[in-house]
């Protein structure tokens, strides 16, 4: 009897640590942030655009892989401060000239491989934007902040790939100075509830 108890205890025990070691966790939109970074000839722009949702994949307690959706309709212009001319960006870059938002509301970005040393992680998945995807890897540090851990790092996107053409040299010739570069950058800071 004392053996079946013993048994019993030990079965819960490894299912309680499995547990913790492994499972979903979800990202905390609220607390996540997004910043973008375009650059052209003459000059640059930067701004923010919000995360959706997402979660990771968590197996014997690393992280394995995970989604984050991002709203593109949230777009957000941060450099320019008079209201119409910021508004006039906002709504070309929500045209089809570029990201098509009406047609295409979110961006994800699926993680299907995670390479760890400590608190430094290489992610490797698929980007999907304007219904387009493409292979993306990029990496990113972790620390603990109470009962969450905060991934930032930097992800680089060429937009020729996903058939963003205004401005592109990949698309375009003779633009001169109204040349705007095919790479964007995202600052992230992801911040999942564990």
């Amino acid at each position: 009897m004392k053996t079946i108890k013993f048994f019993g205890l030990l079965v819960l025990a490894v299912s309680l640590s499995t547990a913790a070691f492994a499972g979903t966790q979800k990202v905390d939109a609220s607390k996540s942030t997004v910043k973008w970074l375009g650059k052209k000839v003459t000059g640059e722009h930067f701004g923010s655009i919000a995360v959706k949702e997402g979660s990771l994949e968590v197996a014997n307690g690393k992280v394995s892989g995970g989604k984050v959706v991002i709203d593109m309709q949230s777009l957000v212009v941060e450099d320019i401060k008079d209201a119409g001319m910021n508004g006039k960006l906002v709504g070309h870059l929500k045209s089809d000239d570029f990201f098509g938002v009406a047609t295409f509301p979110t961006a994800e970005l699926v993680v299907t491989k995670v390479e760890s040393n400590g608190s430094n992680h290489t992610f490797s998945g698929n980007l999907t934007i304007k219904g387009i995807t493409n292979p993306a890897t990029f990496t990113a540090t972790s620390a603990k902040d109470g009962k969450s851990t905060v991934y930032k790092g930097k992800l680089t996107i060429d937009r020729s790939k996903y058939n963003v053409r205004y401005g592109s040299k990949s698309f375009f010739d003779n633009l001169g100075d109204k040349t705007i570069y095919d790479e964007f950058t995202l600052d992230f800071s992801l911040v999942v509830a564990e």
